[in-house]
């Protein structure tokens, strides 16, 4: 164990005495206001408006008619233009963080049946950004089938290419190392495969930005998935409180109640929540056997402006939940009986084991955002995270397996932000203390002897300082160039410098954008796997443990934004080579500790395609991926059996096709309907030939509906309907949590929504 050295201290002395820290959920909205001659209108009234809530801010245009609005939250917004004398004028447009959308107003003189004039389609593609993002909003979240149950990933399965869930965790991009920001302030979690539930209830979102791979340095060392997380704040309500209740097969139920309200200055957002289902995790049979789960929750925001130059913001998330880990009830299987299909040797016996998983997690963020001016803004985020994961085997279990580890962060970004005519410039600095207990036992039924127990405790630290800058020579062009050094400590010490470059070439009348990356990553390691006695029963074993490093990535990656009234249209190819590429590896039905293989090649192409509101009534959104994901031997840490060197295979989350199409279309008699249609080619296959006999197992495909309707303003109910044709297949045959994994049945369950003033 190391003390950390004295720069994390002195970082931590910062972020009590700077004045802020830009918070990366910002960004800012520029443009210019002209008469029918082209010439600039000063003085003229500027208005933001959040369409998802009462979110405003408005500026006038100076002499030149130029006017920006810092400080811009992002979401989809209305811009209104008023001058006197002129008719009044509106666009919509979308802010992603860290992006700069320029509109331009073209005022006509006004008549005596002047109205408000809405001028061109929504603004949803960015074309200064090299970062391909997805954004997902509130409506989609609620009206996407069973996207708003609290442990549910499908906000970001069914919008995301290359996202899915396998082995009951995340994947993107072939990995499962991926960043949660709240308002902007990453979460820290250094731990691998501990955490089944998404970070936050996806009814406590507002927005949530998912950025694949080509981040500025701001944004931190995930290569795979980044989830910026713009929460609810009560801008959207006026002393509104609304319950949500759910009942459906499997006994499930999915609960919340929240509250919110806010003034001019002032925005609270408050809930709670609670689950619980016969069906938590995916089963190793297509039989659902000691598989329940149950979590409860809390969330809460505060928004308070002190003065049009300062605003704080604080957000609060706690929650627990508990999985029984599925079992193979059969004993003449593939997965526990000695049989000929796999070379009679039990592959993952389960069939005695009732083992369960207890997972919290809580967290507070502070941010004083503080605006010198419309161009220049500075922020502090002070944060601190508690993160625990608790396997406990039943001790009627043949090997009893017990593993409490509980990580523990507190640190802060500062950041400072500059917009000007040609450069947006960002620079900060990240960091944080971590502290580590985990016990560890295993209780041997039949060899006593060779039972033992041991607790390790570990404390590090980890300090990345940042700064990247969009440089637009011309109108057309964005160069971008940022450089990450980042500095981790722990029982061992590690530095790495990423640089990170990238362009978007904006093609005039077209407005296609083309934009290309290249960038470096390193992701620090957890600081614990096991050792001691579980080290010394390896060695009898012929396994053993090396030291945890971190990883290294290299990305490179190109696109095109095609939008088209309304349409947008977005396509890339990737391809990231990493070193000491993080994984699992699990002992008996589910206790997964901590390792990382020498190498891994993730390439693919990704397609994604949203529509504007056609005939205002019906949305489609597609999101497809063609990925390759390979690894190399050797195991370089955690648990190894000193296998060799390897030529590339698959990975156990290997898919080659992921597609997910979907709809939601609004009805008479104020009701919808709103569907996703998921295929997938099959994840690799383990054991080819037993008893599937191709590289990768069956492909799949599920089809989910919802149908929903309002009654008047307070109350509105809908039916969830989730692989509605029950299509079983075993997705994958890898050992995590119970062994193999089948997909989820049919589930159905009804949810009402009852919403009230006080």
């Amino acid at each position: 164990m190391t003390r950390p050295k004295l720069l994390p201290v002195a970082a931590l002395l910062l972020l009590t005495i700077a004045p802020a820290a830009f918070a990366n959920i910002y960004g800012a909205v520029r443009g210019v206001v002209h008469d029918p001659q082209h010439r600039p209108i000063q003085n003229a009234m500027v208005m933001l408006k959040a369409k998802s809530s009462d979110w405003a801010k408005s500026v006038t245009t100076d002499a030149n008619g130029e006017f920006q609005l810092n400080a811009v939250p992002l979401g989809d917004y209305s811009v209104s233009v008023a001058s006197e004398g002129f008719a009044q004028t509106s666009q919509a447009v979308t802010v992603i963080s860290g992006s700069v959308p320029v509109v331009h107003f073209l005022l006509k003189v006004a008549t005596a049946s002047a109205n408000v004039t809405v001028s061109g389609e929504p603004d949803v593609a960015p074309t200064d950004s090299a970062t391909p993002t997805t954004l997902v909003s509130r409506l989609d979240i609620e009206r996407t089938p069973g996207a708003s149950r609290s442990n549910s990933m499908a906000m970001i399965t069914d919008f995301v290419p290359g996202a899915y869930v396998t082995h009951d965790q995340l994947h993107i991009r072939g990995g499962h190392q991926t960043s949660w920001l709240m308002d902007g302030v990453p979460v820290p979690n250094t731990n691998i495969a501990s955490n089944v539930a998404p970070q936050f209830d996806p009814k406590d979102i507002d927005y949530m930005e998912v950025n694949r791979g080509s981040y500025g340095a701001e944004f931190g060392d995930r290569t795979y998935g980044v989830f910026n997380i713009v929460p609810r704040s009560g801008f959207e309500r006026n002393n509104q409180a609304e319950l949500v209740l759910s009942a459906g097969n499997f006994y499930q139920t999915n609960d919340q109640f929240s509250f919110g309200s806010h003034t001019e200055r002032f925005a609270y957002y408050v809930s709670v929540n609670g689950n619980r289902t016969d069906l938590g995790l995916q089963t190793p049979v297509s039989k659902v056997v000691h598989d329940a789960a149950n979590g409860y929750g809390g969330f809460g925001s505060l928004i308070f402006n002190v003065d049009p130059s300062n605003q704080l913001r604080f957000v609060t998330s706690l929650r627990k939940d508990y999985y029984q880990i599925p079992y193979d009830p059969f004993p003449n299987d593939i997965e526990n009986g000695n049989i000929a299909a796999n070379g009679f040797q039990a592959q993952y016996p389960t069939l005695d084991l009732r083992d369960g998983n207890h997972e919290s997690d809580a967290l507070v963020n502070f941010s004083w955002v503080h605006t010198f001016n419309s161009k220049v803004m500075l922020t502090v985020s002070p944060f601190y995270h508690r993160n625990g994961a608790n396997y406990d085997s039943s001790p009627a279990d043949p090997t009893a397996t017990t593993d409490h580890h509980t990580s523990t962060y507190a640190g802060g970004q500062v950041s400072f932000s500059a917009n000007f005519a040609k450069n947006n410039l960002q620079a900060g600095f990240y960091g944080f203390h971590q502290r580590d207990d985990q016990f560890f036992q295993a209780i041997f039924k039949d060899t006593p002897s060779q039972s033992f127990a041991e607790r390790d405790l570990a404390s590090g630290g980890l300090e990345a300082f940042f700064i990247d800058d969009k440089f637009k020579p011309v109108s057309w062009l964005t160069l971008t160039a940022g450089m990450r050094p980042t500095h981790f400590s722990s029982g061992m010490t590690e530095n790495a410098i990423s640089p990170r470059f990238g362009a978007a070439l904006n093609i005039p009348r077209l407005n296609w954008t083309f934009r290309a990356f290249y960038g470096h990553y390193y992701q620090a390691p957890p600081l614990l796997t096991v050792g001691g006695p579980l080290e010394q029963f390896c060695t009898a074993n012929n396994c053993g443990f090396l030291p945890l490093q971190g990883e290294r990535d290299e990305e490179r990656q190109f696109g095109v934004t095609i939008p088209y009234r309304g349409w947008v249209l977005d396509a890339d190819n990737f391809q990231t080579n990493a070193h000491n590429f993080f994984d699992h590896s699990c002992i008996g039905s589910g206790l997964c500790l901590p390792i990382t293989i020498d190498r891994a090649k993730i390439r693919g192409w990704e397609l994604t395609l949203r529509s504007p509101r056609i005939a205002h009534r019906g949305q489609i959104h597609l999101a497809y991926s063609n990925q390759v994901a390979d690894g190399k031997l050797p195991i370089t840490g955690g648990l190894t059996n000193f296998a060799p060197t390897t030529p590339l295979f698959a990975l156990d989350h290997d898919q080659t096709n992921t597609l997910n199409v979907g709809a939601d279309v609004s009805l008479p008699w104020r009701s919808y309907a709103s569907t996703n249609v998921y295929y997938g080619s099959g994840f690799s296959n383990a054991f080819p030939g037993n008893p599937y006999p191709e590289r990768h197992l069956p492909q799949h495909t599920t089809f989910d509906l919802s149908l929903g309707k309002d009654f008047g303003e307070r109350v509105s109910a809908s039916l969830n309907a989730l692989n509605v044709a029950n299509r079983r297949v075993d997705l994958d045959n890898s050992q995590t949590f119970g062994g193999f994994h089948w997909n989820n049945p049919r589930e159905i369950y009804v949810e009402l929504r009852y919403r009230f003033h006080y």
